[in-house]
């Protein structure tokens, strides 16, 4: 394994869960602070934020998964603690299911274009 793939590369992803609404916001966040890139998926998932009950043909139900949109950022060139800042700035809103952001460490790294390997594939 060559140094650009060693797990000491200072390759970071930061993946936010967000409400669907916030995503301009956050788009908007990260391209303040030059993020190069991100992946977002729609997710459905359960936290904190209460389930929603409703009525559909006279019966009863409870929605406990919630819609909210992943966000991912593989970056090695800013600080991974700037993109968890623009994101939970920008999806803050101060209620229960704002989301939440994880960071992982990235063990190598290669873009298919180029060849390029580690941080510079970033």
């Amino acid at each position: 394994m060559s140094d650009a793939e060693s797990t000491d590369t200072p390759i970071k992803m930061v993946v936010g869960y967000i409400r669907p609404d916030k995503l301009s916001d956050v788009k908007q966040g990260l391209a303040e602070i030059g993020a190069p890139s991100l992946t977002v998926t729609n997710v459905s998932g359960r936290g904190s934020q209460p389930a929603k009950k409703g009525q559909w043909r006279g019966e009863e139900y409870t929605v406990d998964l919630h819609q909210k949109v992943k966000v991912e950022c593989v970056v090695a060139d800013i600080p991974a603690a700037d993109v968890v800042d623009a994101i939970a700035d920008a999806a803050h809103t101060g209620e229960k299911g704002d989301g939440k952001v994880f960071v992982l460490p990235v063990e190598s790294a290669r873009q298919i274009r180029t060849g390029k390997t580690g941080p510079d594939a970033v």
